[in-house]
């Protein structure tokens, strides 16, 4: 069996940080998507984005 071919390496996520970093982003998460090569740098003290409206706030 041979080995599959990754789609986002160790070094483009290095790359990525590296470059966010210089242009003065201070890094607070990382998220990276192996399956579609998506790589998401969020700063530091972002707050994460709920996925949708809230249900509670639905029902009122």
């Amino acid at each position: 069996m041979t080995a599959r071919r990754t789609i986002v390496s160790q070094s483009e996520i290095k790359r990525t940080l590296q470059a966010a970093l210089s242009a003065g982003l201070r890094i607070g998460r990382v998220e990276v998507d192996h399956a579609t090569g998506r790589v998401v740098v969020f700063p530091e003290g972002a707050a994460p984005q709920a996925a949708g409206p809230d249900p509670d706030e639905l029902l009122k």
